[in-house]
């Protein structure tokens, strides 16, 4: 692990404590479901997190992401409170939708999180249409649409690419290779390199360790500042790996891959492990200060969770609120565009 840009103290202690907090959240929300407190699926981040950590702070409230059905660590990376994701986990009326979204489907616009999405890829189009309003409008933001490897056989991802790479948007594809597509190898669906489907586009793709924070940020630091100045897009594949199964139901997974293969991400390539040792070679911080901070994000975790159990479920009243958003609104949304 490297850094080649210049962070100051608290960078690292941000980017540490947001990556923690994306593995506190998991681990208590897979407790939710093995608890039958949770309705639903869900899809665990745990193992990811550098890239979602990684990513994010190169952003600001401003610029937008769109996130997948495995999208708790983006929503937290760009902003998003416990208690909100825990009570939109559990339909409560204080969650980011309400109670309505679920799991599969958060959104946090204050943070400029446009939304998960449970359809493999479907958010593709979605940030690209907020590229080109960004461009349409003038305006300053850069979008960064976050799908797995499997989403690369949609062919949305194409049309997309295409008009994206003709108009210049700015918008950064962040594709997290975690090695399976389901259950599936993803060197078993997916023919070629992912880099190289961009590139056909005439599109500039990077390859970069998912599992690394630092070089995450700081490729994403520096095509997001190119970004800005009109020379987007740009497609990242991030190798990364996911340590539950494809969601929370599926718990035996000796069929398609290795008790072996899980215990080398879990220790030798685990991104939090790793950056906690970094940070105590170069001496800033102590192994009592990282174990401080783990206890203390855990905690907090777990009164987020409480709060929600307790937390009220929305009125029946509202069931047929919220489901269309109103042409004025989506235009102020989107800068306050008329005609």
């Amino acid at each position: 692990m490297s850094d080649t840009r210049t962070h100051n103290t608290e960078d690292y202690l941000r980017m540490y404590k947001q990556m923690v907090r994306i593995r506190a959240f998991e681990d208590n929300a897979n407790q939710l479901y093995l608890s039958a407190k949770m309705p639903g699926l869900t899809h665990m981040y745990s193992g990811q997190e550098a890239v979602a950590v990684g990513i994010c702070e190169a952003l600001t409230d401003e610029d937008r992401i769109t996130s997948t059905h495995r999208g708790h660590g983006h929503c937290v990376a760009k902003g998003a409170e416990f208690k909100a994701m825990f009570c939109e986990l559990l339909g409560k009326a204080e969650g980011y939708c309400r109670g309505k979204g679920g799991s599969m489907h958060i959104a946090d616009q204050s943070h400029g999180n446009l939304g998960a999405n449970a359809i493999v890829g479907g958010s593709m189009g979605i940030a690209t249409g907020a590229a080109l309003s960004a461009k349409h409008l003038g305006q300053d933001f850069v979008t960064v649409c976050f799908f797995g490897d499997g989403a690369t056989a949609q062919g949305l991802w194409y049309e997309v690419m295409n008009m994206a790479a003709l108009w210049k948007l700015p918008v950064i594809y962040a594709c997290e290779n975690n090695g399976y597509s389901e259950y599936t190898k993803t060197e078993e669906i997916a023919a070629g390199s992912l880099t190289a489907r961009a590139e056909a586009f005439g599109i500039e793709a990077f390859e970069v360790d998912g599992q690394d924070v630092l070089a995450v940020n700081d490729l994403t630091t520096q095509l997001v500042e190119r970004c800005r100045k009109g020379e987007g897009p740009f497609f990242i594949e991030l190798k990364t790996y996911r340590y539950h199964g494809h969601h929370v139901g599926d718990i035996n997974r000796d069929y398609y891959r290795s008790k072996d293969e899980e215990a080398e991400w879990k220790t030798v390539r685990d991104p939090i492990t790793n950056f906690g040792k970094w940070l105590e070679d170069e001496k800033i911080l102590s192994a009592d200060e990282l174990v401080a901070i783990n206890n203390e994000i855990k905690a907090e975790a777990e009164a987020a969770v409480e709060y929600a159990l307790n937390a009220p479920y929305p009125d029946t009243s509202e069931v047929d609120m919220h489901v269309f958003a109103g042409v004025d609104h989506a235009l102020d949304y989107l800068g306050g565009a008329r005609g």
